[in-house]
């Protein structure tokens, strides 16, 4: 089986939410069978940021939903997109 990467935008509740605790807060729970590649920010508009979150599971199903579960119960997050999924090399 191989790896697939997926790109997931995450909104927060506010231009007021700490990012940097959302993204330590990513850092410290990803689920068993997933691993970072890449956190970053991208600016939106009015000063809210989200955060951009690209990260590695086994091609299978239901791959993200264990980390779909943990972004969804973070404070501070209001919602999140899949914005990508590719089989990697």
């Amino acid at each position: 089986m191989g790896e697939v990467l997926t790109t997931m935008k995450i909104m927060p509740d506010s231009p007021d939410v700490d990012l940097e605790a959302i993204k330590s807060t990513i850092e410290s729970s990803m689920p068993e069978g997933a691993r970072i590649h890449e956190i970053s920010e991208e600016p939106i508009a009015f000063g809210l940021v989200a955060v951009i979150l690209q990260f590695i599971t086994e091609d299978g199903e239901g791959g993200s939903e264990a980390v779909e579960e943990m972004v969804q119960a973070i404070d501070g997050v209001a919602s999140f997109e899949v914005t990508g999924v590719g089989r990697l090399m």
